[in-house]
């Protein structure tokens, strides 16, 4: 087999200091990954939940309890993750041997919690269950802060890290959608049988566990690192995650992405419960979420030249304003006539997807712009460490959000399976609109402090490069 660390020719090194323009083909092998990482999680996310009370007849606060221990265990692994891939030291890199080593634990977990023995019932069932969704998060920590921290190293330029990491978002996205289908093939096949829904979530699952693999690994095949980052980061984990947290710009950035990310997060929460007990068309979920993904997975191209002339961190606070405004208006379904709900969540979650395109293209380009800048005031380079404590802050808002959600719900006097107070309905729409309008607006606010532009971002590589230069 091709040694993979002897292919060093112009175009797969992309990421030495001057290499400002990436070759597509890299650009195309570093978002590759998305598609298969994208499937797994929404479909995991989407219907793991309904796979296991409807068909294993797990009760619902089990699996509640499953996931709770779940992003506990994330406060461990996330950071874990991040610190000893930035201190690896290997013949493939520091990040494409973390990749490599998650292609077998991604894979196996995740056909593993879509397929339980027929017989296994009670305690070893909700085991069995347990591992597989712990283990499957945990892999897939392997692979995503790896994969993040890769990006901030592939190039040093402004604006190309926005193409990279905009590729990145519209491959997830699209492999988001491609689980909606997968997720109408397994309702559909509910419908035939316990034994038939078993088969075919087997059947989907390992082919998008082998298909998932393939692209990891033709990622690592294709893609180069800077040998020059090895060995560059702080010897003690603490004083690692402490100069992430003194790090003036990640720091008003992770609290700003915090609060963005409560109110974010419980779009994904209640968009099923909106559709049916506020719209009254459960049938219309997957393409209210449709409409949400499309727009993001293909508005990609527009905002890499607007980020160029208005500058990456306004566009970023206009995707935050966007997106509050699109969930806001939500909060008038309950007050409009059937007919017209539809008509306004279709139209709002096109906007709110326009904006999530923005936001997944922007952000991962900031947060390495901050990156840099950790290494003009340290010398190291640690993208693990910081694309942990941004994955962390994500997980960790959504954590909050469904604890505050199930309890907002309960309290307003939600009766599933039945048509809903208008008390009830509004309490829905205020976390659905209100509360991410609020959220997005704080988050947008904080942001426009941050003062790493293009004009500051040039300085600092001109004299990280400058130091490179001197020895």
């Amino acid at each position: 087999m091709t040694d993979l660390t002897a292919r060093g020719n112009a175009e797969t090194q992309a990421g030495v200091v001057g290499a400002d323009r990436l070759k597509w083909s890299v650009i195309v092998a570093y978002g590759a990954p998305g598609v298969g990482a994208g499937y797994m999680y929404l479909l995991l996310g989407l219907y793991i939940m309904k796979f296991s009370t409807d068909v294993l007849l797990i009760a619902p606060a089990v699996m509640g309890t499953i996931f709770g221990i779940s992003r506990v265990w994330d406060a461990v692994s996330d950071p874990l993750v991040g610190y000893m891939s930035d201190r690896t030291s290997s013949r493939l890199g520091r990040r494409r041997s973390w990749l490599l080593f998650s292609i077998v634990p991604l894979s196996l977990t995740f056909i593993w919690v879509f397929s339980p023995p027929e017989s296994m019932t009670g305690v070893a069932l909700i085991a069995w269950m347990a591992f597989g969704v712990i283990g499957f998060y945990s892999a897939a920590t392997v692979f995503i802060v790896p994969h993040m921290s890769l990006g901030a190293e592939l190039t040093p330029n402004y604006h190309e890290r926005s193409r990279l990491y905009g590729l990145r978002h519209a491959a997830f996205t699209a492999g988001s959608i491609f689980a909606l289908v997968s997720m109408y093939l397994l309702i559909a096949a509910e419908q035939k049988g316990e034994s038939v829904v078993r088969l075919t979530a087997f059947q989907l699952s390992t082919f998008a566990s082998v298909l998932t693999a393939v692209l990891i690994f033709y990622a690592v095949y294709k893609l180069r690192e800077r040998a020059d980052f090895q060995g560059r980061v702080n010897a003690n984990p603490f004083g690692a995650f402490n100069d992430v947290w003194q790090n003036v710009h990640a720091r008003l950035v992770i609290i700003a992405t915090f609060i963005e990310n409560i109110g974010s997060a419980v779009i994904g929460i209640l968009t099923l419960y909106i559709a049916q007990y506020v719209v009254g068309r459960p049938e219309l979920a997957a393409f209210i979420i449709l409409s949400y993904m499309v727009p993001s997975t293909f508005s990609v191209p527009l905002w890499i030249p607007l980020s160029r002339r208005f500058g990456k961190i306004r566009l970023w606070v206009f995707s935050l304003l966007l997106t509050g405004v699109s969930f806001g208006g939500m909060f008038l379904l309950p007050f409009l006539e059937q007919g017209s709900r539809v008509g306004l969540i279709f139209f709002l979650a096109v906007f709110a997807g326009l904006a999530a395109g923005c936001g997944g293209t922007i952000a991962p380009s900031i947060q390495s712009d901050i990156i840099d800048y950790d290494e003009y005031m340290t010398g190291e380079r640690k993208e693990g460490s910081y694309f942990a404590a941004f994955n962390f802050v994500y997980k960790s808002a959504t954590g909050v959000m469904i604890f505050i959600a199930g309890y907002v719900l309960q309290f307003a006097g939600f009766v599933p399976n039945q048509e809903q107070t208008m008390t009830v309905q509004v309490a829905m729409v205020t976390l659905y609109g209100l509360f991410p309008l609020v959220c997005c607006t704080i988050g947008a606010i904080m942001l426009t402090r941050l003062t790493l532009d293009e004009a500051a971002h040039s300085k600092l590589r001109e004299e990280l490069d400058a130091r490179a230069s001197a020895g």
